[in-house]
């Protein structure tokens, strides 16, 4: 890795500003947080820190939505796990957090205030914007070091993810580390064959995914499902009816059928589609039917159990397993078979990787979490990952640690 990390630096009585990813599922209603799962996985990064004054940046969710709110509960929720205090400050940069800083003693948890309560980070810019905005400067003078543990957020080119690091020594989280190294070994040394998993609605990002990793021949076979098998359908010339022509439509993927008929005619062998797919028919209620002969108005909604018996084999005599985006309409007891059991069996490969978001979630309902070698916290920032682009976090982090971390060691 060409960042520094915490074995890198001594944190020994120093004011640490630690950029997490708390942003989880809440309730509107009664401010309740439904998921603590990142919270879990940033744990051992808050308590590698022990040592140190601990001063917490995280945000939850963003303008408008209706689960944009203060921490308060997020404080109460890492005190509670973690089994140490964690006080919470309703400032972010201002007079009355910079003196709960100066207080601070060694061993104290501070948790600031919403982020993106900051309107500087909610937009988008380079590193030699963000290093000038009030917020990045505001932040950094609260502190002696900046450690980048949000891998969810890795992918945003926001004021604390690439200012930050061109203002203080910097250095990645325990999780930043460990998501990844992860990552990074199914592009080196996992085992083979290499099979993707790529469905769920994100289009294009799951077509980006495939070119890269057929082109760069980190792939042995790439499973498409869900709505991405949809457009790869579409591409090769197959009906798949006017609801699932409409959807793809809506999410603005049109544009994606042309790029997944040029994946085809390069790599067609390795890219396979289901032969046979799961509609809801006229009485509302599952139907198998063939590939290529989808009812005009059914919409497509699961993977057909003839398919998915084949896509099952190919996972349980794969050596690795990516998986990222769900098979269908999961949330539909009656169109979730093809995702469920897609996941059942990439769990039992040597090496197995979920993409975070949607896919995470389904994991930790079926119970099968210790059964994959990895779980992405970050979906967004996982996809990017595998599409080979350089995360604007990672790259803040590297430069970093040619500024400020190797000159003092």
């Amino acid at each position: 890795m060409k960042f520094g990390t915490l074995d890198d630096i001594d944190t020994n009585k120093k004011t640490v500003l630690l950029r997490v990813d708390f942003n989880s599922p809440i309730d509107p209603a009664s401010n309740l947080i439904l998921d603590d799962k990142r919270f879990r996985e940033h744990a051992p990064t808050v308590n590698n820190l022990s040592d140190s004054k601990v001063v917490i940046i995280t945000h939850q969710s963003r303008p408008q939505k209706k689960d944009y709110t203060t921490l308060g509960a997020h404080a109460d929720r890492l005190e509670r796990l973690i089994g140490r205090r964690v006080d919470y400050i309703d400032d972010i940069f201002g007079s009355c957090a910079k003196e709960a800083v100066r207080k601070m003693d060694c061993g104290d948890i501070l948790m600031l205030e919403n982020v993106r309560f900051n309107a500087e980070e909610n937009l988008k810019m380079a590193p030699d914007e963000a290093v000038n905005t009030h917020l990045a400067r505001g932040l950094s003078s609260m502190g002696d070091i900046y450690v980048n543990d949000a891998f969810g957020t890795a992918h945003r080119s926001q004021p604390t993810i690439v200012g930050l690091p061109f203002l203080m020594k910097s250095v990645a989280g325990t999780l930043m580390e460990k998501e990844v190294s992860c990552l990074s070994k199914v592009f080196s040394d996992s085992p083979k064959p290499v099979t993707f998993v790529l469905g769920g609605t994100k289009v294009d990002d799951s077509i980006s995914v495939a070119k890269n990793v057929l082109e760069c021949k980190i792939a042995d076979i790439v499973l498409v499902v869900g709505v991405v098998a949809n457009v790869f359908l579409a591409a090769k010339g197959l009906n798949i009816g006017k609801p699932s022509t409409d959807l793809i439509k809506k999410l603005g993927y049109s544009g994606e059928v042309a790029k997944a008929a040029a994946i085809l005619k390069e790599f067609g062998e390795k890219v396979v589609l289901p032969d046979f797919v799961a509609i809801r028919n006229s009485d509302g209620k599952r139907e198998e039917v063939s590939a290529d002969k989808i009812p005009e108005n059914s919409p497509v909604l699961d993977l057909g159990l003839d398919s998915l018996s084949s896509f099952t084999e190919i996972l349980k005599n794969s050596g690795t397993v990516v998986f990222n985006g769900p098979a269908g309409l999961f949330e539909e007891e009656i169109f979730s078979t093809g995702t469920f059991e897609l996941l059942k069996a990439a769990a039992k490969s040597e090496f197995s990787v979920v993409g975070g978001g949607h896919t995470a979630v389904v994991v930790e309902s079926l119970g099968i979490n210790d059964n994959f070698s990895h779980i992405s916290t970050g979906g967004g920032a996982c996809i990017e990952f595998m599409t080979g682009k350089k995360l604007p976090a990672l790259s803040a982090l590297e430069k970093s640690w040619e500024l400020f971390g190797k000159k003092q060691q």
